[in-house]
């Protein structure tokens, strides 16, 4: 498998003359995709040199041992170097998710448990939208329903690298292992008796798609409806036609939005959801047969199918896929999201690791 590494060090060389050719230089589309390739591969070249050093210094001392006991000495500790450097240039030739340097459309839907659940789904968005605060990605409400005490039936955000993200930081990357459904353990707001109760909300993501060129859309396939926006309760909270629900009539997805005010804005954003889904869908099929990660996002709302509980009383945090937990459910809530999701990237990691192993 690390041998495999040895073409990569040539493309990256290849890439680093053509970043020296004035043709590239001065073509921005070409530029560009030479750039990113370019980063996605400087994190292998770098490993593979760590490797080879580690190797050679390993393999020299072992030649000299013989002849002075010092050499010997440091035999253990260069073999350690080796295995480190193999295990990291292994785990960089993990063939990459293709959508892993995109942002993503990430969807909060409350499930079982009524206005706690509504409730609990705010409080996911808004953990959320910290966490892209503290990652520095942008962000963009594209819809959402509100509850009667102030939580979400359903929510929709765009969530979007600034700049040029390093390999396996961007959004898509490292939210994309959030997809499932979330459970809550407290006492809710609405409980007079202190008892507590569980609920769930179910969260989807998708990676966003660029509006030309990746997914096709046909106008025709659309069947486009306008209506009135309402709130909470279901009053009115325009007195226009604004909202805005797409049909793909091939498929039968359905997006709506409301948000904005203007009918124009609904419907963009109701197409960018759109053709998130349909990217998926189709991202979901090519790799039905494989132990993908998005087969674990589950599109219905069932607490038997939860990935994560979220205990108030004890104030616990707990991943039922990779087995973390933790007592610190309120920095999690606050944003915190990177050890947790550390553990969901290690265990995919350590998967597809095994699932080479088994290839081989």
């Amino acid at each position: 498998m690390l041998d495999s590494a040895r073409p990569l060090v040539d493309e990256h060389a290849a890439l680093e003359r053509q970043l020296a050719d004035p043709a590239v230089v001065g073509d921005p589309d070409v530029l560009r995709r030479v750039n990113k390739r370019y980063a996605e591969l400087t994190p292998v070249v770098l490993a593979y040199q760590q490797w080879e050093t580690a190797r050679d210094d390993l393999q020299a001392a072992g030649e000299l041992a013989a002849e002075d006991d010092a050499f010997a000495e440091e035999i253990p500790a260069l073999r350690e170097a080796v295995t480190a450097a193999e295990d990291r240039l292994r785990r960089l030739l993990i063939p990459r998710d293709p959508d892993d340097d995109r942002g993503v459309i990430l969807e909060v839907k409350a499930g079982e448990g009524g206005e706690e659940s509504a409730l609990f789904a705010g409080d996911l968005i808004r953990m959320y939208l910290r966490h892209a605060e503290q990652r520095g990605w942008r962000t963009q409400i594209l819809d959402s329903t509100e509850s009667d005490l102030g939580g979400y039936k359903d929510v929709r955000v765009a969530i979007a690298p600034k700049g040029t993200p390093e390999p396996g930081q961007a959004p898509w990357a490292r939210l994309k292992y959030e997809g499932g459904v979330h459970r809550v353990q407290r006492v809710p707001v609405t409980e007079s008796q202190g008892r507590i109760h569980t609920s769930a909300a179910g969260v989807w993501v998708m990676p966003e798609v660029e509006e030309v060129g990746e997914v096709e859309l046909d106008m025709n396939d659309l069947k486009i409806d306008v209506y009135r926006s309402s709130g909470p309760g279901g009053q009115s909270v325009n007195t226009t036609d604004s909202a805005v629900r797409i049909t793909h009539l091939p498929t039968g997805v359905v997006v709506s939005c409301q948000n904005e005010k203007s009918q124009l804005q609904n419907k963009e954003s109701a197409l960018r959801v759109l053709r998130a889904r349909l990217h998926q869908m189709a991202m979901d099929e090519a790799a039905a047969e494989a132990a993908d990660a998005r087969r674990s996002q589950v599109r219905t709302v069932d607490r038997s199918e939860r990935i994560r509980t979220y205990n108030f009383p004890e104030n616990r945090i707990s991943d039922h896929r990779t087995g973390y937990k933790a007592h610190r459910l309120d920095a999690v809530l606050n944003g915190d999201l990177d050890a947790i999701i550390d553990s969901a990237v290690e265990a995919d990691e350590a998967a597809r690791l095994a699932a080479l192993g088994d290839d081989a």
